[in-house]
């Protein structure tokens, strides 16, 4: 698996994916009821695990930095609006144009790794 991160496209679909599984274990936790409950516990650490492994992979062909940095913007904005979508958070205008900060630090990091 690891030869197809040498692919820049692979290694962004890879880190992608590492950040939506990021997404999964952060929601999971709410669910784990502070890890009290098997299956939702089960679930989110091996979305953990799953998820540090790619992004360890995406590392072998993308900087340090923006690989990092966009599998946390991934994960923050995907649990911000799950959070909103499953368990009634907040919505206002900061929080949006927080969100939408995030998603233009993700694009400009792409964009950066490919100029």
């Amino acid at each position: 698996m690891s030869a197809v991160a040498t692919s820049p496209t692979a290694a962004w679909t890879i880190l992608v994916v590492a950040g939506l599984l990021e997404v999964v274990w952060a929601i999971g936790l709410k669910y784990t009821a502070g890890f009290t409950r098997v299956v939702p516990t089960v679930i989110t650490l091996v979305a953990m695990a799953a998820s540090v492994a790619l992004l360890g992979i995406a590392m072998k062909s993308l900087p340090v930095g923006t690989a990092y940095a966009v599998w946390v913007g991934v994960g923050a904005v995907g649990t911000v609006v799950l959070g909103i979508v499953l368990f009634g958070d907040p919505v206002g205008t900061v929080r949006l144009v927080s969100v939408a900060l995030i998603v233009a630090g993700i694009v400009g990091l792409k964009l950066a790794d490919t100029a």
